[in-house]
């Protein structure tokens, strides 16, 4: 979506909270909540067909679950937006090496999943329910899907063992910040849009920060962000790393948000083996 028709819808959606703000906060956070990829090409497929696939369903989202088979820990990988179970292909090939036995999973509304929309706490929930149907005791997450991991974690007092956050936000309030200033939002949608998350969540979305989603997570924690991560600050590592006291933060330089690199894959190993 180029910046012009993105302005254009933004201006549209603000003229229209004058008269429908009920309306303008749906349309605008339906807008944040629609990935525009993610969905599994061919190449994909062919690779994930490589393992054992299961859907599991949470509430009326189908989720699917893809795994290889290892004697030793169970491993959970949960992506982030726009992805897929497939981003995680040359991890998997290591931790196979390795005799993990190894899970991931596509998000709501990404890879083979159901659903039309996505958000990250519908996301905890539903990584909530693989973790309680696999009991992995590790979890791996990639960008919003460490945090939304993290939330599951923390919500139902999980007995996660290791947790693992790569290039992952500290907070939600921030990643919608983002999202108001890129549409060039009005206040009064703004103010829309946070009594909508009031409405369907319970919290406004300053609530879902690090302070409040870490306080009930015991497993060890490995955090790891390139200084240099232009889609998440650095800065949210280091917030993550303040409050979640039983972790250790590892800083990159020059290998970006996707963090898919040989000395990445490195500190995991040396994490998982410890």
């Amino acid at each position: 979506m180029n910046q012009k028709l993105i302005k254009t819808i933004g201006k549209l959606i603000n003229f229209t909270s004058y008269l429908f703000p009920h309306y303008a906060a749906k349309m605008a956070v339906k807008i944040f909540s629609t990935p525009r990829k993610g969905k599994l090409n061919d190449e994909e497929k062919n690779y994930l067909r490589s393992a054992i696939q299961e859907t599991i369903i949470y509430e009326d989202v189908s989720i699917k679950t893809y795994l290889w088979s290892g004697t030793k820990d169970t491993i959970l990988l949960v992506h982030g937006w726009e992805s897929n179970a497939f981003r995680w292909k040359d991890l998997i090939e290591i931790l196979k090496s390795e005799h993990y036995n190894i899970m991931a999973i596509d998000a709501p509304a990404h890879g083979d999943s159901g659903s039309k929309i996505f958000n990250a706490v519908l996301y905890s929930e539903c990584i909530y329910a693989v973790i309680k149907q696999f009991d992995p005791s590790v979890v791996i997450g990639h960008s919003i899907g460490g945090t939304a991991s993290a939330l599951a974690i923390n919500n139902h007092t999980l007995a996660t063992e290791k947790l693992i956050l790569l290039g992952a936000p500290s907070n939600f309030d921030e990643v919608i910040d983002n999202y108001v200033k890129i549409m060039g939002y009005n206040k009064k949608v703004i103010k829309a849009i946070n009594n909508y998350y009031l409405k369907h969540f319970g919290y406004f979305p300053e609530f879902y920060t690090v302070e409040n989603f870490s306080k009930n997570i015991h497993a060890k924690g490995l955090i790891i962000h390139d200084k240099k991560d232009r889609i998440i600050s650095y800065k949210d590592a280091l917030h993550i790393s303040k409050y979640y006291k039983n972790s250790k933060l590892i800083k990159t330089v020059g290998l970006g948000h996707g963090l898919k690199n040989e000395t990445v894959y490195n500190h995991i190993l040396e994490f998982l083996n410890a």
